[in-house]
């Protein structure tokens, strides 16, 4: 195979979403990741270019992301790269994502209280499709009257903790860097549609 496999660490920049497709469950969330480099003029470190790339987390995977972070965590997402164009509205976009194999907290900034999912959750997460989402995956559509956004996203982390039980619910993650989106993280972000954010070309 060749697939681009990468290693992103980073914050989360965007609440994550979870919906229920034809091919399965999936969560999709922005992750913004800073270079840092040693300015010697100041003799201290500094943040330099951030990126962002839109994540998504299918199946059993999807369901405990989206049960497990929050704006702001620092993570780490390991999956296959991929870097889309497109045309919309007569311009030239380009997406940059990541399908996750594997997405955690960034223990060398805080601590993670980890639990188990249930066996039961099998059914929650039952496999629709042999891999990850194809390359062209329903987009996600939310309502355009002002404040449904925030209920939807509070109705799927509410259905996505009563699928994985009460212990969701306790989860303690300490350590995290402070909420809220990191500047810059909201744009692209449609508020009648979630799409892949991606910026103009040319």
């Amino acid at each position: 195979m060749n697939d681009t496999m990468v290693t992103v660490v980073g914050n989360v920049a965007t609440t994550p979403v979870f919906r229920e497709l034809p091919s399965g469950p999936v969560t999709r969330f922005r992750i913004a990741v800073t270079a840092r480099h040693f300015d010697r003029s100041r003799n201290a470190w500094a943040d330099g270019h951030t990126n962002f790339f839109t994540v998504w987390a299918w199946r059993a995977l999807g369901v405990n992301v989206q049960g497990s972070l929050a704006i702001g965590e620092p993570v780490i997402v390991q999956g296959r790269l991929r870097v889309r164009d497109e045309e919309r509205g007569g311009q030239h976009f380009r997406s940059v994502d990541i399908d996750a194999q594997s997405v955690g907290h960034d223990l060398a900034r805080g601590t993670s209280a980890f639990r188990r999912a249930r066996r039961s959750m099998d059914s929650v997460v039952r496999e629709r499709s042999a891999g990850p989402g194809t390359e062209d995956e329903p987009e996600f559509e939310f309502p355009t009257q002002p404040g449904a956004r925030d209920r939807a996203h509070a109705k799927a982390q509410q259905e996505a903790r009563a699928r994985m039980g009460p212990e969701a619910e306790q989860r303690t993650t300490s350590g995290a860097e402070p909420g809220g989106e990191p500047e810059g993280a909201a744009e692209g972000v449609q508020e009648a549609e979630l799409e892949r954010d991606p910026a103009p070309v040319g």
